[in-house]
């Protein structure tokens, strides 16, 4: 199964350890997910995900969020949407 591309991360905060990413498909909190850079790759979970300051649950494409990463990232990383993990 190929990796589905759900977004891109465009800024990262690295003190607050958070990514804002600009989303292409769906991204929803409990989902895996793998972020692909020019030197590094890593998979987590969605842990939380912001809107305006605001914690949601669940991102549409074509905006904007900020979420909490395990592990820094650039701009330009790209995140994948993992098969269900146990």
């Amino acid at each position: 199964m190929a990796d589905i591309q759900v977004g891109k991360v465009t800024h990262y905060f690295d003190k607050i350890e958070v990514a804002v990413i600009d989303v292409t498909k769906p991204l929803k909190v409990g989902e895996w997910i793998k972020i692909s850079g020019h030197d590094s790759e890593f998979e987590q979970q969605v842990h939380s995900l912001q809107m305006e300051h605001e914690a949601v649950t669940k991102v549409a494409k074509g905006v904007s969020c900020g979420m909490k990463v395990d592990k820094p990232v650039k701009e330009g990383d790209v995140l994948y949407r993992l098969p269900k993990h146990d």
